[in-house]
C-alpha cells in the first residue's frame, strides 16, 4: 500500500515526537537527582539570597537595562538620521562609528568606558558612578545595532509619505519628525523590544567596573553567594530571576511580530 505524501509527513513527525520524548525520558532516568539537588537546588542557600536578590541585585539590573536603552535609543536615533543624511561626512561619521562598536565586545567598551575615560579625562568623569558608567559602557555598543534598525525601520515608510508632506507645505525636519518616525518607530518596536532583552543579558557584565554591595547586580551577586557557600545553586536561582525579566518581554516580542503580521 503506498502511503500518500501527506501521511508520510505526519508519520515522520509523530516518530520525531516519540524520539524526543524518548531521549528526555532517557536523560531523566539517568541522572543523579539526588546529587543535582544537593548542587544545584540547596532550599536554604536559595532562601538566603533573598530579599537582596530581589530590592538589590534585580532592581540594579532592571536599572542598568533601562538606563542603557535610553541612552542607545537616544545615540542610536541620532546615528541613523546621520547615515540617511544627504551630508557626506555625516554618513561617513554614522558609519564608522557602527561599524567600530558592532565589532568590538561590550565588556571591552565597558573596561574602556570605566578605566580608560577616567585615564584620559583625570580632572572629569562621568555624572552617576558605576550607573553612569554602565549607561554609557552599555548604550554605546547598543546604540550601533538600534542606529541599524531605526534606518531599516525609517527606509520602510513609503517615500510617497514624505515627499505628500513636503507638497503640504511641511519642512524636511517637521516631515520626518511627524509622519516618518511615529511610523518607523511601530515598525521597529519588536527588535528594539529585542535589544532590552539582550541589554538585560549585558549587565552581568558590569562586574569589571568593580561594583559594590549597593550597585552590584544578579551574575556578580549571584558569584559572590556562590564563593561564599561553595555551592552552585546562586547561579540557578540568578537564571530564574533573569528569566523573571526576559520570557515576559519575549511574549512581548511576539504579540507585536503577531500584530504587525495581521496589518501587513
Amino acid at each position: 500500500m503506498k502511503l500518500s505524501r501527506r501521511r508520510r509527513q505526519r508519520i515522520v513527525r509523530v516518530a520525531g515526537y516519540v524520539v524526543f520524548v524518548l531521549v528526555i525520558v532517557a536523560v531523566v532516568a539517568s541522572a543523579d537527582w539526588g546529587r543535582l539537588s544537593d548542587a544545584f537546588f540547596r532550599g536554604d542557600i536559595a532562601r538566603g539570597m533573598f530579599p537582596e536578590a530581589i530590592t538589590v541585585a534585580l532592581r540594579n539590573t532592571i536599572i542598568y537595562t533601562l538606563l542603557a536603552f535610553v541612552f542607545g535609543l537616544t545615540v542610536g536615533l541620532i546615528l541613523a538620521l546621520m547615515r540617511l543624511s544627504s551630508i557626506l561626512p555625516y554618513r561617513w561619521a554614522a558609519t564608522a562609528y557602527i561599524e567600530l562598536f558592532r565589532g568590538l565586545p561590550a565588556l571591552l567598551v565597558l573596561f574602556m568606558v570605566g578605566y580608560g575615560v577616567p585615564l584620559a579625562f583625570p580632572d572629569r568623569e562621568i555624572p552617576g558612578g558605576v550607573y553612569g558608567s554602565v549607561t554609557v559602557g552599555l548604550g554605546l555598543t547598543a546604540a550601533a545595532y538600534m542606529a541599524e534598525t531605526i534606518r531599516a525601520g525609517i527606509q520602510a515608510v513609503p517615500k510617497g509619505q514624505l515627499e505628500a508632506a513636503r507638497t503640504l507645505g511641511m519642512s524636511h525636519t517637521r516631515a520626518m519628525v511627524s509622519i516618518v518616525l511615529p511610523q518607523a518607530f511601530r515598525i521597529v518596536i519588536p527588535p528594539l523590544t529585542n535589544e532590552i532583552i539582550l541589554l538585560t543579558k549585558d549587565t552581568s557584565l558590569v562586574y569589571v567596573l568593580g561594583v559594590t554591595p549597593a550597585t552590584i547586580e544578579l551574575t556578580k551577586f549571584a558569584g559572590d553567594t556562590l564563593n561564599t557557600r561553595v555551592n552552585p545553586t546562586p547561579l540557578v536561582v540568578a537564571g530564574l530571576l533573569y528569566l523573571l525579566i526576559t520570557l515576559p518581554l519575549s511574549q512581548v516580542v511576539r504579540a507585536l511580530e503577531r500584530r504587525a503580521a495581521r496589518e501587513r
